[in-house]
């Protein structure tokens, strides 16, 4: 039902975002293929064992990428001087996917995090 859900959520997205959306979730799906998707606050999300490792969100004038982290993007900033961000979101444009190469790394910093508390 989640897909269905991440589905519907894309769906109702104009272009490009709608493009550059399918285009993270597809990235997320590759660095991650073992993932559940999921609906966390309201927006898509994957998660890995029970915790949410990534999501997204469309809105007026830009997507964020999520880790459901606070300390994720701290410890990367220097590989985020090209965004604009947050400690809960990372805003990019709504017509440029982000780099499959930065994805991975989120991904894994947080799945590290994950690990690390277990």
């Amino acid at each position: 039902m989640a897909s269905q859900d991440i589905d519907a959520y894309i769906a109702r997205q104009d272009e490009p975002k709608r493009s550059t959306l399918i285009a993270l979730r597809k990235t997320i799906l590759e660095i991650v293929p073992d993932a559940e998707e999921c609906i966390s606050y309201g927006l898509p999300a994957f998660r890995i064992e029970g915790k949410v490792v990534a999501g997204f969100g469309a809105f007026k004038n830009h997507l964020s990428y999520l880790p459901h982290s606070g300390s994720v993007f701290l410890q990367m900033a220097e590989d985020l001087t090209s965004y604009s961000w947050s400690s809960g979101a990372l805003q990019f444009p709504i017509d440029t996917p982000l780099p499959k190469q930065l994805v991975a790394k989120l991904i894994a910093l947080k799945l590290q995090q994950i690990r690390a508390k277990e």
